[in-house]
This record gives C-alpha cells, sequence and structure tokens, in this order.
C-alpha cells in the first residue's frame, strides 16, 4: 500500500497590534478537522519586546511546530533546519562559552550548508566530502562532524527519524585529534622576559596564571572574596567569559588551591595600585572604564603576541601561561597526582598527554644517561 506523504508544515507568523499593550507574536497554522476540512488555528509566542526580530520569534516556536507535526505519518520530510532550531530552544548547553561556539558553528557553517536538506538526505559521504573542503581546522572539522552527530540523536530521540546507527558516526575526519601546532611552553627565563614587555594589570594577571595554572576566564572571574589570606588558600568559584559570569569549565576546576606568600604579596601590591574607586570593587581585575573584568582578547593581542615575538617564542596567548605551569610542575619532579589536582583536570591523562611536556634539558640528559650505558667512554 502506497503511504501518502504530508509535508511538515512550518506555519506563519504575524505581529498583531493590541490597543493597551506591546504588540504580540502570533504562530498560525492549518489544522485539519474529523471531516477533513480545514482551518487556520494561532497561538501566541510573545510579545515584541521578548522577540525583536521574526527570527526570534521563529526560533521560539520551533518547539511548537514540532509537537503540531507530531502525529503526521510516518516518513514525513523533515528538513534539517527544524531540528537546529529545536536544539537551540532546548539543548543548547548553559556554559556560556560552549553554546556560543555551537551557535558560531551551526551560523557560519552548518545551517548554511544542511539546513534546507531533508534530514534523510544528509548522508555520510556527502558530509565526510563538505568536511575536507572546509577550510578549517582538522580539530574544528572534528567539533563540526561531533555537533551533527548530536543533532542525529536528537533527532532520533525527538522521534523525527527512526531509531538507527547515528550516520554521522561513518563520517571520518583525518586528524581530528591532532594539532596544527604544538603549544608553546615558556622556561622561566622565557617567563621573565615576557614580564617585562607586558604593562599592569595584565602583567599581574600573567603572574596569577602562571603561578596557579589558571585559565583566563577563571583569573578574569577572581574576586577579593576568594581569597582566604589567614589560611593562604584561594578558592575557585567561577569564570568570566565573553562578558558573562558562569561556572568553571568543569565541576572539578571548583578546588581550593594553595596561595603562596610572594604571590599573595603580588596581590596585595596590585590592589594598593589600583585608584580608590577599584579597590573597592569585588573583582580582582576589574577595568578602569567599566568597572568590570577586562576583555582578554584584546590584551593578547595588543601584548602578549607582541611579547612572545620579542622575546623570540613565538605566538603566546593566555593559555601558554598554564602548559607551562604544567610543564614545569613535572620538570621539577612533581608527582602526578599531585599536578592533576593542582591543575584540577577530572583525568590525569588529561595533565599529561596534553599539558605536561618534557624540557628539552630534560631530554638531553635522558637520552644522554641511555648513550652513556650503552657506549661507555672511549667507544668509537
Amino acid at each position: 500500500m502506497h503511504l501518502k506523504r504530508r509535508r511538515v508544515q512550518f506555519g506563519w507568523l504575524e505581529l498583531k497590534s493590541r490597543k493597551r499593550d506591546l504588540p504580540v507574536w502570533v504562530l498560525r497554522y492549518r489544522d485539519t478537522e474529523a471531516d477533513g476540512s480545514r482551518k487556520i488555528r494561532s497561538v501566541k509566542i510573545g510579545t515584541s519586546s521578548q522577540y525583536k526580530t521574526e527570527t526570534e520569534a521563529r526560533q521560539a516556536s520551533m518547539s511548537l511546530l514540532l509537537s503540531i507535526n507530531a502525529d503526521q505519518t510516518e516518513g514525513v520530510p523533515v528538513i534539517f533546519s527544524s531540528v537546529i532550531e529545536r536544539y537551540l530552544t532546548e539543548e543548547l548547553p548553559q556554559r556560556h562559552s560552549t553554546a556560543s561556539r555551537y551557535q558560531s558553528w551551526i551560523k557560519n557553517h552548518i545551517k548554511p550548508k544542511w539546513g534546507e536538506y531533508p534530514i534523510e538526505n544528509i548522508k555520510p559521504l556527502l558530509v565526510e566530502q563538505w568536511l575536507k573542503e572546509i577550510d578549517l581546522a582538522p580539530k574544528s572539522k572534528g567539533h563540526l562532524k561531533n555537533l551533527m552527530r548530536l543533532f542525529f540523536n536528537c533527532a532520533m530521540r525527538w522521534e523525527m527519524i527512526a531509531y538507527q546507527q547515528n550516520p554521522m558516526s561513518l563520517v571520518r575526519v583525518r586528524d581530528a585529534s591532532k594539532r596544527t601546532r604544538e603549544p608553546v611552553v615558556l622556561t622561566v627565563a622565557q617567563f621573565r622576559q615576557v614580564l617585562g614587555h607586558v604593562p599592569e594589570p595584565y602583567r599581574t594577571m600573567c603572574i596569577v596564571a602562571a603561578c596557579l595554572g589558571l585559565r583566563i576566564s577563571e583569573v578574569l572571574g577572581l574576586c577579593w572574596s576568594d581569597f582566604d589570606w589567614e589560611k593562604n588558600q584561594i578558592q575557585i568559584q567561577r569564570s568570566w567569559v565573553y562578558g558573562v559570569v558562569g561556572e568553571p569549565k568543569t565541576q572539578n576546576s571548583k578546588k581550593q588551591l594553595p596561595l603562596d606568600s610572594a604571590l599573595k604579596r603580588v596581590l596585595v601590591e596590585h590592589k594598593n595600585r589600583l585608584p580608590a574607586k577599584l579597590q573597592e570593587s569585588a573583582w580582582v581585575f576589574a577595568s578602569k572604564r567599566t568597572g568590570m573584568p577586562s576583555h582578554p582578547w584584546s590584551a593578547q593581542r595588543r601584548w602578549l603576541l607582541r611579547a612572545g615575538e620579542k622575546v623570540g617564542v613565538g605566538r603566546i596567548g593566555w593559555h601558554t601561561f598554564r602548559h607551562t605551569y604544567s610543564t614545569l610542575l613535572n620538570e621539577y619532579g612533581t608527582d602526578a597526582k599531585v599536578q592533576q589536582e593542582l591543575l584540577r583536570h577530572a583525568d590525569i591523562r588529561t595533565t599529561m598527554n596534553i599539558y605536561t611536556r618534557a624540557v628539552p634539558e630534560r631530554l638531553r640528559e635522558a637520552n644522554s644517561k641511555i648513550v652513556s650505558i650503552l657506549l661507555p667512554t672511549g667507544t668509537a
């Protein structure tokens, strides 16, 4: 028996004026009555202050539309953009930095390419070819593939497509786990040279990042109340990402760290240098202009990149100090478990395999030991 296919309806939006209140967005759609006749129905989405543009109102209406279409016959072609919009409405991660990154990939890459495709027409080979042609680093291509895989998982859970092996699991991305360049790790001398090319308050931010191994979002999220000056401890409690206060990257990141007396003096001196207005601020690194934490990337472009070039180590960023901290811990014989705790990684493999590198002197020393064993003195 031939099953008649009915297309998913998206309805249309209207901005309805009201005499005593703000205009309201209304979703109108056609419904089929028991006698087969068609009737136009409407549902309020929200006011013009809640959704300033039709695009915002459309996004807010997607979950409702999918519910309206839930009784469609099996085999209905579902447009991929409907899966994306529902994901943005219901499933987008709460962490601001992750949500912003996902939204950027969706807006700039996934939706322009696949938004109008029926989801059943998005095949692994097509996606694999698309990823080969995009001018992005392999790691970024891997992120795009994983996000596509996430969309297909959601579509199956929402019963928009049949349960099956996720087609995106068949997509291959060459070298997705490899770095395009090795992260820079500074020696002690190089770190001190870098500080000589960075003005305050960024110099103190560099010192805090390097001496505690903090991410820049955690450095900017520091408040004076996070410090226990008597016990010489600091509690990492928040992050500052793109102007938004949020949780640290992981639950494991919320830990107390020791505060060395030398670093304590640096922080006290930093506070004493601040204008009287900023000394009253809750934030350790408040901007003179806004009173809120500074934007890290402008400082990185203006000072860190230049400092790295002047010192002769190439391009460096805020995360350079975290890699340096990890490597120095290893260089001076710190137990691996202690390294993991100080860096606040959930998995010790992250500490040892990604962040920690052997410094050239240690490599040469270890190699020389083996050579001296294999080739005794005087051996030609």
